[in-house]
């Protein structure tokens, strides 16, 4: 993205040129910007002076109240628990393989154990 002509530089006498805007704004500037919003700041005038298309602006907003919302549940999705028990699962089956493994080496059936598994 290009970035645009200094105006001051280009007229005598003028204000101070805006400050500079980034080409992508971080997740910390984003919600300021949407904190500004949600303040009641009207959304053309946010748009201009960040210069950020209003229907940008629109989707921040709409992206940061959907996550707020997901941030208050205090139950989790079936899909989540689903999701934290088979991690549950995984974890205990990993360890039992791994204690069955020390086992297995420790009484010298390791390289007996390694072949079975072929």
């Amino acid at each position: 993205m290009a970035k645009k002509p200094d105006r001051a530089a280009n007229s005598p006498g003028s204000s101070p040129a805006p400050p500079e805007l980034p080409e992508r704004w971080s997740v910390q500037r984003k919600q300021e910007i949407v904190l500004r919003l949600l303040r009641g700041e009207p959304l053309d005038q946010v748009s201009r002076e960040t210069q950020v298309p209003a229907h940008d602006l629109e989707q921040w907003q709409r992206r940061f109240l959907e996550a707020g919302q997901r941030g208050l549940r205090t139950k989790a999705d079936p899909e989540e628990r689903e999701l934290t028990l088979a991690k549950a699962k995984l974890g205990e089956l990993m360890m039992r393989l791994e204690l069955a493994e020390v086992l297995i080496e420790k009484r010298g059936l390791l390289d007996e154990w390694k072949r079975s598994r072929r």
